[in-house]
């Protein structure tokens, strides 16, 4: 199936869910925000939000430095 992450399109695994898409982009050991479809998804909602074809996704993830 196809789905948007930050404004790139990509083809994806139907039983994905937002957990196993960070893990898939290497951004899952840190802060990360995840938007879909224009609302939040709590980090607490992760492993149990199941991705459809067609959803778009913002990704945020926060690194330290200075």
């Amino acid at each position: 199936m196809q789905i948007e992450v930050n404004g790139e399109t990509r083809e994806v695994a139907a039983d994905l869910t937002v957990a196993t898409l960070l893990r898939a982009l290497g951004v899952d050991d840190g802060p990360v925000a995840v938007e879909r479809n224009r609302e939040i998804v709590p980090r607490s909602q992760h492993a149990t939000t199941q991705l459809v074809a067609g959803d778009v996704l913002e990704v945020v993830h926060f690194v330290g430095g200075g």
